[in-house]
């Protein structure tokens, strides 16, 4: 038997084992990228690390960010961005289809932002890599759109696991954020894509927790403080999302090429490292130091601190920089954590409040919640790079109140909210995604019988006896363009009225006022404007001429039968 034969029966009749053994590969490819990312920076921070001190330091991550935005714009002909937008608009919109250059780019564009200063993180650009990665293997085997879909969220899941040796973090965030659904299809490969990045992580880089630490005493009092961690945590991050939003539409304002922009953030955060260090780069092993207690700058420091880093990952981002915004809400959430420890020894100082160390992780959780509204990831993820099991109840508390704060305030995450304002984000199983893969053209019924403007009322009650329709366009006689509609039920009158059939014509009853759809409607608009006008038929009109009927009941049928399609497991 030939072997393509063979390969399509066993994809046809083993779905659900293709995509395991597909998604391991994926996360095997994925997490070789993100070691590769990893050890990329190391090398680049340890070669930069001997200029710091010069006067003139303050360029290097002005050089940096203008080179990646180069690098992005000229050689790979992609924008700026932050990398997991990018992926959910994929997924929302299409399929997860990913260019195989965007597996490299985001690679080498924030190797270049983040090793030369740039306040950013990693993760994203590794995520878009890992995504691109499994979008172009999947279409190597000539995957469908969902099991494509889920093969994208397998690149992302094991580049995630592998950079944090984080597995369950790693299919969390990729269901939580990147595909929003919970479904036995895609979660079986991607955890064992997320398992197989994180032991390849291990393999190269050995089995370490990223932020250890010895371990904490807590009491209830330490517990019931953590409510008011997460509302410091929530005010944070939705001070973090408006300043880099901010900051990007005052960039846009800016009338000069995008590698200027990014060199001028670039400068600016190097201005600011000058004066505080820990808002340059990635800022992990200050994570370590709150972690462990070795912190030894005062609270009004820390506080000043905080603000610092959320300029610098504003300059860095909104200006052009590339990288992800995990590292800067990490560094900021410890940071956040210890400043309210400090804020409580000084309040209470009697208080035997447990080591500064603990509010530090619960600061993490909370920024990552928050910014993301992903409480799931904020848990997981914190307790997996920490090891810190043993705080995972007030994780909980931090996290769920943070997040719930931000999605009262921001209805809308930082990865989402831009996708949301364009209408671009179509989630699983939701009115828009379904409707998005449905076109006007395909739900016209064009058994309506044309009229035009100056016929009789005789002549049309004639038509009217061969139809079974109750809708009629009205078209031009010299020019065809459609100039209004007749509706039976508005016309009652006068069909049952004999005497007036030769002195009607269709002019003068026919509404004028009448709402049309162009072919190229978006089906969610035209649904709801159906709804609000109490509609069930609608004209849809191009060019002036008129092409068909889109009805109500129509739209809803097929609404139903690709919802069954889009639903519909192996």
């Amino acid at each position: 038997m030939p072997l393509t034969r063979i390969y399509r029966r066993f994809m046809n009749n083993n779905d659900r084992l293709l995509l395991m053994i597909i998604g391991a590969i994926v996360g095997v490819c994925s997490g070789i990228a993100a070691v590769l990312l990893n050890r990329s920076l190391s090398a680049m921070l340890e070669w930069l690390h001997h200029y710091r001190d010069y006067y003139w330091a303050f360029i290097i991550p002005a050089i940096g960010a203008a080179l990646s935005s180069l690098f992005l714009e000229k050689i790979v002909k992609e924008g700026a961005g932050h990398g997991v937008p990018e992926v959910i608009y994929s997924v929302s919109r299409y399929g997860g289809l990913l260019r195989m250059r965007s597996g490299f780019s985001r690679l080498v564009s924030s190797c270049l932002t983040i090793g030369s200063g740039g306040s950013a993180g990693p993760e994203a650009p590794i995520v878009m890599s890992g995504s691109a990665i499994g979008s172009n293997i999947a279409r190597m085997f000539n995957l469908n759109e969902r099991q494509r879909i889920t093969i994208v969220g397998c690149g992302a899941a094991g580049a995630i696991s592998s950079i944090f040796n984080a597995p369950i973090s790693g299919l969390v965030f990729t269901v939580e954020v990147i595909l929003g659904e919970w479904t036995a299809l895609n979660i079986v490969p991607i955890a064992l894509a997320s398992v197989a990045g994180t032991e390849i992580s291990r393999i190269l880089q050995g089995n370490q927790i990223v932020f250890g630490h010895g371990g904490f005493e807590i009491d209830p009092a330490d517990i019931a403080s953590s409510l008011g961690l997460a509302l410091f945590a929530a005010a944070a991050s939705i001070l973090l999302t408006r300043s880099l939003r901010g900051m990007h539409h005052v960039s846009e304002k800016v009338k000069a090429p995008i590698w200027i922009k990014a060199a001028i953030g670039g400068c600016a955060v190097g201005i600011i490292g000058m004066f505080t260090p820990v808002a340059l780069g990635e800022g992990y092993h200050y994570i370590q130091d709150m972690i462990r207690g070795d912190f030894s700058r005062g609270i009004i420091i820390a506080a000043v601190c905080v603000l610092t880093k959320v300029l610098a990952t504003s300059f860095t981002l909104g200006w052009g920089g590339s990288g992800g915004i995990f590292a800067p809400c990490l560094v900021i959430g410890s940071l956040v954590g210890l400043t309210y420890h400090r804020a409580l020894s000084l309040i209470w100082p009697s208080a035997a409040w447990v080591d500064e160390g603990y509010f530090a992780l619960l600061g993490m959780a909370g920024l990552i919640s928050g910014i993301l509204q992903a409480p799931l990831t904020g848990i997981f993820l914190i307790v997996e790079i920490t090891g810190g099991y043993n705080v995972i109840l007030p994780l909980i508390v931090v996290s769920a109140v943070s997040s719930s704060i931000c999605h009262y305030i921001e209805p809308a995450s930082f990865y989402l909210k831009d996708l949301k304002e364009k209408g671009q984000l179509l989630r699983p199983g939701t009115d828009a995604r379904v409707l998005s893969d449905l076109k006007v053209t395909e739900l016209l019924e064009t058994d309506c019988i044309a009229v035009h403007r100056n016929m009789l009322l005789r002549d049309f009650i004639d038509i009217v006896k061969r139809s079974r329709r109750n809708y009629f366009p009205v078209e031009d006689e010299n020019t065809g363009h459609f100039v209004g509609m007749i509706h039976l039920d508005v016309i009652r009158p006068f069909i049952f009225n004999p005497e007036i059939y030769d002195a009607v014509v269709l002019e003068q009853i026919m509404d004028t006022d009448v709402d049309i759809v162009p072919p190229d409607a978006d089906l969610p608009d035209v649904l709801q404007r159906m709804d609000a006008k109490r509609l069930f038929s609608m004209p849809v009109v191009a060019d002036d001429k008129f092409i068909g009927m889109v009805s109500k009941a129509t739209l809803l049928d097929q609404y139903r039968k690709e919802l069954i399609v889009q639903t519909t497991t192996a």
